[in-house]
């Protein structure tokens, strides 16, 4: 069954942590019109030395209940400082989430986000 692109969302911004070791959300979405693909880059170019960080990722798997389904925890500066978000395909009840937790540093950081959606139809 064929499928085409019905209609693609952009989400950009930056987020700062409210405090440290404070889950934030970059993006939380709730049910999709259908499958959807999701992708998109996080900075951690504000990261100093003594700063570390967790980005964590959720879905739904069974449409309900988000789980962890990535982890990934980054010190100090960044040589290279954007993470890619590769595209994933996922159902439209998934309700993906996707956030920043800083766990050390003098200061807390802002980090910069890109994120696209893209809802699929079957045509």
């Amino acid at each position: 069954m064929p499928v085409r692109i019905r209609s693609k969302a952009r989400y950009q911004g930056s987020v700062t942590p409210s405090a440290l070791n404070t889950e934030t959300d970059i993006i939380s979405l709730g049910d999709q019109p259908d499958d959807f693909i999701l992708e998109g880059q996080v900075s951690l170019q504000n990261m100093a030395s003594d700063d570390a960080v967790v980005l964590r990722i959720y879905v739904a798997v069974d449409g309900t209940n988000r789980v962890k389904s990535d982890e990934l925890s980054f010190s100090g500066a960044q040589a290279i400082p954007v993470v890619r978000i590769p595209a994933v395909t996922l159902a439209y009840n998934a309700k993906p989430r996707i956030t920043v937790t800083q766990t050390a540093g003098s200061t807390l950081k802002s980090f910069p986000y890109s994120i696209i959606v893209q809802v699929m139809e079957v045509i």
